[in-house]
Protein backbone atom coordinates (compact mmCIF):
# COMPACT_ATOMS: atom_id res chain seq x y z
CA UNK A 1 0.00 0.00 0.00
CA UNK A 2 1.21 3.63 -0.76
CA UNK A 3 1.48 6.38 2.05
CA UNK A 4 -1.32 8.17 -0.22
CA UNK A 5 -3.65 5.23 -0.42
CA UNK A 6 -3.26 4.50 3.39
CA UNK A 7 -3.98 8.77 3.83
CA UNK A 8 -7.02 8.43 2.00
CA UNK A 9 -8.28 4.48 3.25
CA UNK A 10 -7.82 6.50 6.82
CA UNK A 11 -9.26 9.59 5.69
CA UNK A 12 -12.10 7.91 4.16
CA UNK A 13 -12.96 5.81 7.38
CA UNK A 14 -12.80 8.76 9.28
CA UNK A 15 -15.31 10.71 7.35
CA UNK A 16 -17.86 8.39 8.71
CA UNK A 17 -17.54 9.70 11.98
CA UNK A 18 -16.52 12.89 11.60
CA UNK A 19 -16.43 16.29 9.51
CA UNK A 20 -14.20 16.03 6.40
CA UNK A 21 -11.69 18.75 7.59
CA UNK A 22 -11.58 17.40 11.36
CA UNK A 23 -10.91 13.44 9.38
CA UNK A 24 -8.05 15.53 7.06
CA UNK A 25 -6.56 16.76 10.29
CA UNK A 26 -6.51 13.61 12.27
CA UNK A 27 -4.80 11.76 9.40
CA UNK A 28 -2.16 14.57 9.52
CA UNK A 29 -1.78 14.50 13.22
CA UNK A 30 -1.42 10.26 12.94
CA UNK A 31 1.25 10.09 10.42
CA UNK A 32 3.16 12.97 11.98
CA UNK A 33 3.44 10.55 15.26
CA UNK A 34 3.94 7.79 13.25
CA UNK A 35 6.19 9.01 10.91
CA UNK A 36 7.22 12.49 11.35
CA UNK A 37 5.98 13.98 8.09
CA UNK A 38 4.65 17.23 7.45
CA UNK A 39 1.91 17.91 5.13
CA UNK A 40 4.36 18.28 2.49
CA UNK A 41 6.04 14.66 2.85
CA UNK A 42 2.63 13.63 2.57
CA UNK A 43 2.40 14.85 -1.15
CA UNK A 44 5.99 14.51 -1.90
CA UNK A 45 6.26 10.56 -0.35
CA UNK A 46 2.44 9.96 -2.02
CA UNK A 47 3.61 7.02 -3.92
CA UNK A 48 6.12 5.61 -1.37
CA UNK A 49 5.04 2.11 -0.06
CA UNK A 50 3.85 1.83 3.63
CA UNK A 51 4.65 -1.13 5.26
CA UNK A 52 2.61 -3.63 6.93
CA UNK A 53 3.50 -2.58 10.48
CA UNK A 54 2.89 1.19 9.94
CA UNK A 55 -0.67 0.58 8.01
CA UNK A 56 -1.26 -1.72 10.88
CA UNK A 57 -1.10 1.23 12.80
CA UNK A 58 -2.90 3.40 11.22
CA UNK A 59 -5.82 1.20 11.19
CA UNK A 60 -5.51 0.79 15.24
CA UNK A 61 -5.79 4.50 15.30
CA UNK A 62 -8.10 4.66 13.50
CA UNK A 63 -11.08 2.15 15.28
CA UNK A 64 -10.25 4.17 18.77
CA UNK A 65 -11.07 7.35 16.84
CA UNK A 66 -14.38 5.59 15.59
CA UNK A 67 -15.00 5.00 19.50
CA UNK A 68 -14.47 8.37 20.68
CA UNK A 69 -11.23 8.78 22.16
CA UNK A 70 -9.54 11.75 21.95
CA UNK A 71 -6.67 11.83 19.31
CA UNK A 72 -4.64 13.46 21.73
CA UNK A 73 -5.07 11.29 24.86
CA UNK A 74 -4.14 8.34 22.22
CA UNK A 75 -0.73 10.10 21.23
CA UNK A 76 -0.52 11.62 24.85
CA UNK A 77 0.55 15.10 23.78
CA UNK A 78 -1.16 18.37 22.58
CA UNK A 79 -0.22 21.69 20.73
CA UNK A 80 -0.69 24.59 23.03
CA UNK A 81 0.25 28.36 22.39
CA UNK A 82 3.77 27.03 20.51
CA UNK A 83 4.15 24.58 23.10
CA UNK A 84 3.73 20.60 22.93
CA UNK A 85 2.05 19.48 26.14
CA UNK A 86 1.50 16.16 27.25
CA UNK A 87 -2.37 15.37 28.59
CA UNK A 88 -4.08 12.24 29.74
CA UNK A 89 -7.18 11.00 31.11
CA UNK A 90 -6.37 13.11 34.14
CA UNK A 91 -6.34 16.65 32.41
CA UNK A 92 -8.54 18.40 30.46
CA UNK A 93 -7.43 18.69 26.72
CA UNK A 94 -7.00 22.95 26.08
CA UNK A 95 -9.11 24.34 23.74
CA UNK A 96 -8.18 27.28 21.69
CA UNK A 97 -10.44 29.74 23.49
CA UNK A 98 -8.13 28.90 26.46
CA UNK A 99 -5.10 30.25 24.07
CA UNK A 100 -7.26 33.47 23.80
CA UNK A 101 -7.59 33.92 27.39
CA UNK A 102 -3.17 33.35 27.67
CA UNK A 103 -3.46 36.03 24.38
CA UNK A 104 -4.95 38.55 26.23
CA UNK A 105 -3.06 38.80 29.51
CA UNK A 106 0.55 38.15 27.55
CA UNK A 107 -0.47 41.18 25.15
CA UNK A 108 -2.37 43.13 28.07
CA UNK A 109 1.61 42.90 30.03
CA UNK A 110 3.81 43.19 27.06
CA UNK A 111 6.79 44.92 28.40
CA UNK A 112 6.00 44.11 32.08
CA UNK A 113 8.35 42.08 33.95
CA UNK A 114 8.83 40.53 37.71
CA UNK A 115 4.91 39.84 37.72
CA UNK A 116 3.11 37.57 40.31
CA UNK A 117 1.07 35.15 38.76
CA UNK A 118 -1.40 32.45 39.92
CA UNK A 119 -3.37 29.88 38.28
CA UNK A 120 -6.04 28.05 39.58
CA UNK A 121 -7.38 25.03 38.32
CA UNK A 122 -4.34 24.49 36.37
CA UNK A 123 -4.43 21.06 34.88
CA UNK A 124 -2.03 20.06 32.62
CA UNK A 125 -0.33 23.19 33.58
CA UNK A 126 -0.89 24.97 29.97
CA UNK A 127 -1.66 28.57 31.05
CA UNK A 128 0.83 28.38 33.79
CA UNK A 129 3.57 27.21 31.27
CA UNK A 130 2.31 29.73 28.55
CA UNK A 131 2.27 32.63 30.68
CA UNK A 132 5.46 31.55 32.56
CA UNK A 133 7.33 31.41 29.04
CA UNK A 134 5.87 34.54 27.58
CA UNK A 135 6.02 36.89 30.82
CA UNK A 136 9.63 38.08 31.46
CA UNK A 137 11.07 37.06 34.80
CA UNK A 138 7.25 36.37 36.03
CA UNK A 139 7.30 34.25 38.99
CA UNK A 140 4.18 31.93 38.12
CA UNK A 141 1.98 29.59 40.88
CA UNK A 142 -0.80 26.91 39.65
CA UNK A 143 -2.92 24.89 42.13
CA UNK A 144 -5.06 21.94 41.40
CA UNK A 145 -7.24 19.52 43.35
CA UNK A 146 -6.03 16.42 41.38
CA UNK A 147 -3.06 15.18 42.36
CA UNK A 148 -2.50 13.31 38.93
CA UNK A 149 -3.56 16.46 37.23
CA UNK A 150 -0.56 18.34 39.04
CA UNK A 151 2.21 15.38 38.24
CA UNK A 152 1.14 16.01 34.42
CA UNK A 153 1.42 19.74 34.75
CA UNK A 154 5.39 19.30 36.85
CA UNK A 155 5.58 16.69 33.70
CA UNK A 156 5.24 19.61 31.45
CA UNK A 157 7.13 22.05 32.91
CA UNK A 158 9.98 20.08 33.63
CA UNK A 159 9.76 18.97 29.59
CA UNK A 160 9.32 22.59 28.54
CA UNK A 161 12.22 23.71 31.38
CA UNK A 162 10.15 26.51 32.74
CA UNK A 163 10.04 27.12 36.19
CA UNK A 164 6.39 26.90 37.54
CA UNK A 165 5.70 26.59 41.79
CA UNK A 166 2.35 23.76 41.85
CA UNK A 167 0.83 23.31 44.63
CA UNK A 168 -2.01 20.60 45.42
CA UNK A 169 -5.14 22.83 46.75
CA UNK A 170 -8.99 22.66 46.21
CA UNK A 171 -10.81 26.22 44.65
CA UNK A 172 -13.30 26.00 47.71
CA UNK A 173 -10.45 26.80 50.61
CA UNK A 174 -7.20 28.37 49.09
CA UNK A 175 -4.77 29.28 51.67
CA UNK A 176 -4.53 32.92 52.83
CA UNK A 177 -1.51 34.68 51.47
CA UNK A 178 0.48 37.09 53.33
CA UNK A 179 1.19 40.46 52.45
CA UNK A 180 4.38 39.74 51.18
CA UNK A 181 3.32 37.09 48.69
CA UNK A 182 0.16 39.11 46.78
CA UNK A 183 -0.45 38.74 43.02
CA UNK A 184 -0.69 41.18 40.20
CA UNK A 185 -2.54 38.35 38.04
CA UNK A 186 -5.10 35.66 39.13
CA UNK A 187 -6.05 33.13 36.18
CA UNK A 188 -8.25 30.96 36.16
CA UNK A 189 -10.48 28.73 33.79
CA UNK A 190 -12.09 26.18 36.28
CA UNK A 191 -15.44 24.07 36.01
CA UNK A 192 -17.97 25.80 34.23
CA UNK A 193 -20.03 23.22 31.97
CA UNK A 194 -23.75 22.95 34.12
CA UNK A 195 -24.76 19.22 34.18
CA UNK A 196 -27.97 19.93 32.25
CA UNK A 197 -25.03 20.59 29.36
CA UNK A 198 -24.46 16.97 29.15
CA UNK A 199 -26.99 15.84 26.80
CA UNK A 200 -25.49 18.39 23.84
CA UNK A 201 -21.73 17.18 24.26
CA UNK A 202 -19.67 15.50 22.09
CA UNK A 203 -19.22 11.78 23.16
CA UNK A 204 -15.22 12.09 23.40
CA UNK A 205 -15.85 14.64 25.93
CA UNK A 206 -18.60 12.79 27.67
CA UNK A 207 -17.12 9.24 27.76
CA UNK A 208 -13.06 10.49 28.26
CA UNK A 209 -11.76 13.72 29.79
CA UNK A 210 -12.32 14.51 33.83
CA UNK A 211 -16.12 14.91 34.74
CA UNK A 212 -14.63 16.70 37.78
CA UNK A 213 -12.82 19.40 35.45
CA UNK A 214 -15.73 20.34 33.23
CA UNK A 215 -19.70 20.23 35.15
CA UNK A 216 -20.70 22.31 37.96
CA UNK A 217 -24.50 21.55 39.41
CA UNK A 218 -27.35 23.46 37.74
CA UNK A 219 -27.93 24.64 40.94
CA UNK A 220 -24.72 27.01 41.71
CA UNK A 221 -23.04 27.00 38.55
CA UNK A 222 -21.15 30.08 39.67
CA UNK A 223 -19.70 28.47 42.72
CA UNK A 224 -16.11 28.14 41.85
CA UNK A 225 -15.78 31.71 40.26
CA UNK A 226 -17.62 33.11 43.70
CA UNK A 227 -14.45 31.28 45.61
CA UNK A 228 -12.51 32.43 43.29
CA UNK A 229 -13.54 36.17 43.29
CA UNK A 230 -13.29 36.05 47.37
CA UNK A 231 -10.09 34.62 47.45
CA UNK A 232 -8.51 37.35 44.66
CA UNK A 233 -9.70 40.50 46.67
CA UNK A 234 -7.34 38.90 49.66
CA UNK A 235 -5.08 37.80 47.69
CA UNK A 236 -4.56 40.50 45.05
CA UNK A 237 -2.55 43.37 44.99
CA UNK A 238 -4.38 46.63 44.60
CA UNK A 239 -5.31 47.26 40.88
CA UNK A 240 -4.31 43.72 40.24
CA UNK A 241 -6.42 41.70 37.49
CA UNK A 242 -8.18 39.25 37.83
CA UNK A 243 -9.01 36.68 34.25
CA UNK A 244 -11.98 34.04 34.33
CA UNK A 245 -12.65 31.86 30.82
CA UNK A 246 -16.07 31.68 31.37
CA UNK A 247 -19.79 30.07 30.49
CA UNK A 248 -21.14 32.48 27.82
CA UNK A 249 -24.69 31.21 29.37
CA UNK A 250 -23.62 32.79 33.13
CA UNK A 251 -21.59 35.89 31.26
CA UNK A 252 -24.29 38.45 32.62
CA UNK A 253 -25.24 36.55 36.09
CA UNK A 254 -21.09 36.62 37.00
CA UNK A 255 -20.83 39.99 35.73
CA UNK A 256 -23.19 41.38 38.21
CA UNK A 257 -22.00 39.38 41.02
CA UNK A 258 -18.02 40.93 40.31
CA UNK A 259 -19.38 44.35 40.75
CA UNK A 260 -21.99 43.86 43.71
CA UNK A 261 -18.56 42.06 44.87
CA UNK A 262 -16.81 45.13 44.64
CA UNK A 263 -14.53 44.55 41.85
CA UNK A 264 -13.64 47.30 39.54
CA UNK A 265 -13.61 47.52 35.70
CA UNK A 266 -15.47 44.26 35.31
CA UNK A 267 -15.47 43.43 31.34
CA UNK A 268 -16.92 40.62 29.02
CA UNK A 269 -14.71 39.82 26.56
CA UNK A 270 -15.78 38.13 23.70
CA UNK A 271 -14.04 34.67 21.95
CA UNK A 272 -13.38 34.47 18.21
CA UNK A 273 -16.73 32.78 17.57
CA UNK A 274 -18.07 36.17 19.20
CA UNK A 275 -19.18 34.21 22.61
CA UNK A 276 -18.35 36.05 25.88
CA UNK A 277 -16.02 33.25 27.09
CA UNK A 278 -14.40 35.58 29.26
CA UNK A 279 -14.43 38.40 32.37
CA UNK A 280 -11.78 40.06 33.50
CA UNK A 281 -11.59 42.57 36.76
CA UNK A 282 -9.40 45.23 38.05
CA UNK A 283 -9.01 44.90 42.47
CA UNK A 284 -9.65 48.39 43.78
CA UNK A 285 -8.13 49.84 46.62
CA UNK A 286 -10.44 50.03 49.95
Amino acid sequence: MTLGNCCRDAQSKLETHYPPGEAREMVRIIMAHLKGYTPVDLIIKADDEVSDFISGKVDAIVKRLLNDEPIQYIFGDTQFYGLTLKVNSHTLIPRPETEELVDFIVKYYSGRSDLNVLDIATGSGCIAIALARNLPFASVCATDISADALEVARANATSLKTDVKFKLCDIMSMPASDDADLYDIIVSNPPYIATSEKAAMAPNVLEYEPHGALFVPDSDPLKFYHAISNYALKALRNAGKIYFEINPLYADALKRDMNSAGWGDVTLLRDISGKYRFLTAIKQPY
